[in-house]
């Protein structure tokens, strides 16, 4: 199914909308929740699929719902479509503070890989599927990023990023970074994911248990603030966080 070409603009700065300009009949689909506005025209509807094989039955319908929850989703997807004669706008919002990046799927080649929480929006026409890391126990022991999103098509698609984006265009190269920081990549990327350093390095580094291997060639997008981080630095700063030496036997371990 073609995507339809749906105009739209982006604003904010900490915490960004994008607002999508509908012809009539033009249709957009999003997270459930992520509308923050629409104008006079604009209805929407639940559905369980991402409408981009409207031939596809129940029973498929009921296996794409399931790997949307696998991922972690909700099993339903909204429908945005202009009924009226004229255009008219509707508006989604980032659902933490950070960057909503636009990604003409045409230019990439069509597919984009995606952390499971990165998708906010898309032209119909859109395909939004599981994509699991070929190197399975290491993405299972990795915690993030061993279930993927996998958007596919031909029209735009918004992915948001938590902080500030970083997008990088590797050529052959190498690229180690954070599990939580990735927001998504071209497909043809080798992606996998490592221990970190050594014993003393994984338990007390603080920069987690394991890394991701990026190698290939094409883009990658990291966000600066994933949203795991965040709800850890808030979490420690409550008024019931404790930041206690654990005694000789933190020094020890660290003088051995």
């Amino acid at each position: 199914m073609k995507s339809h070409e749906v105009d739209y603009k982006i604003g904010g700065h900490d915490i960004q909308f994008v607002e999508i300009e509908l012809d009539p009949n033009e249709t957009v689909i999003a997270e459930a929740g992520a509308m923050l506005y629409m104008k006079e025209g604009i209805d929407f509807i639940a559905k369980m699929g991402d409408g981009s094989e409207p031939e596809k039955g129940l029973f498929g319908k009921l296996l794409s719902a399931a790997s949307r929850k696998i991922t972690g989703e909700s099993i339903f997807i909204t429908h945005f479509t202009n009924q009226g004669n004229g255009k008219s706008q509707v508006a989604f919002a980032a659902p933490y503070p950070g960057t909503i990046i636009p990604v003409d799927l045409t230019k990439i080649g069509g597919t984009v890989i995606v952390q499971r929480d990165a998708f906010l929006c898309a032209a119909l026409g859109t395909k939004i599927s599981m994509h699991f890391n070929q190197k399975l126990g290491a993405g299972f022991f990795g915690g993030e990023g061993f279930i993927l999103q996998k958007l596919q098509g031909d029209g735009n698609a918004f992915i948001h990023a938590g902080g500030t984006v970083i997008e990088h265009e590797l050529n052959g190269e190498t690229l180690r970074v954070d599990t939580g920081c990735i927001v998504g990549f071209q497909e043809g990327i080798d992606f996998s994911v490592q221990r970190a350093g050594n014993l003393k390095s994984m338990v007390f580094g603080g920069e987690g248990l394991f890394l991701a291997t990026l190698q290939g060639t094409g883009k990658v997008w990291l966000q600066s603030l994933p949203i795991s981080k965040l709800i850890n630095q808030l979490s420690a700063g409550g008024p019931n966080s404790k930041k206690e030496d654990s005694g000789g036997l933190l020094s020890n371990f660290l003088e051995s």
